[in-house]
């Protein structure tokens, strides 16, 4: 019982250092990169990704020292080798952004337009340049292929939302699109939170009974060549959507089999 209670405080206390640590990046560490790179925009928020990474690094690395979670990289030497391509994730729980940016240097990723109203991260989600999920299409395209251009990773959560566990996936096309309409092949990783925690349907204080393992395993690239082959778009990008589902239900059936 001590040890619940001991992880309870430990998880609130996580998190509560995360929302003042984007007060603190937006207030005091954002504006020294501002004036460092006046004038140069990319290098602005290039430097701005770079030490959210650093800071959310620490901030998993935390969770870990505190006995909250533990967690495993399967295949990391091809996020190592990855560049500019989309990578997509399942979506399990509430930290599994924040993983993908800690262990990938060059990220940058499709965020929802409420971050941008929140007061612990809309300085975050500014000063990286993170890419408005509800902009205009040509400007939302346009920034997908500069982000591209300039060898980001762009992590895109094709459910659109955190999965309910014992529903099944549904995948929009979002990230389908993007990947056609700039010629970018794709990345899958899956996740995995065991026992389940921080996921869609329990607050963040119902925690398991033990510190959580979270598992990350990359899979190989998927090349969209035969997609982009074909005359219409929009059958395409369903075709696409369709695939990579069918992908995922298979790959994670297999995994939780074997394991």
């Amino acid at each position: 019982m001590i040890n619940r209670y001991w992880r309870i405080f430990a998880t609130g206390s996580a998190f509560f250092l995360f929302g003042f640590g984007g007060v603190i990046l937006s207030l005091l560490v954002f504006p020294i990169v501002r004036l460092k790179y006046l004038g140069k925009e990319q290098q602005r928020r290039a430097s701005a990704r770079k030490v959210v990474h650093k800071t959310f690094k620490m901030f998993i690395g935390y969770m870990q020292l505190m006995g909250i979670m533990k967690l495993e990289i399967d295949n990391g030497e091809l996020l190592k080798a990855s560049k500019g391509t989309i990578v997509i994730a399942n979506h399990p729980s509430l930290i599994d952004v924040v993983v993908l940016i800690s262990i990938i240097e060059n990220a940058d990723c499709v965020v929802k337009a409420d971050l941008f109203k929140n007061p612990f991260l809309k300085g975050v989600v500014s000063n990286t340049g993170y890419i408005n999920n509800e902009a205009d299409p040509d400007k939302f395209m346009n920034d997908c292929q500069t982000t591209f251009d300039d060898g980001n990773n762009l992590i895109v959560f094709p459910e659109g939302t955190r999965t309910t566990p014992g529903e099944k996936m549904k995948f929009k096309r979002g990230a389908a699109n993007i990947a056609l309409r700039t010629n970018t092949n794709v990345t899958p990783i899956l996740l995995f939170v065991t026992p389940t925690t921080l996921s869609k349907e329990l607050a963040w204080y119902q925690i398991p009974e033990s510190r959580f393992t979270f598992k990350l395993v990359v899979k190989p690239e998927i090349s969209i060549k035969k997609y982009v082959a074909t005359d219409v778009v929009s059958n395409s990008v369903r075709a696409l959507t369709r695939d990579l589902l069918k992908y995922y239900n298979e790959e994670l059936s297999l995994y939780e089999r074997v394991n």
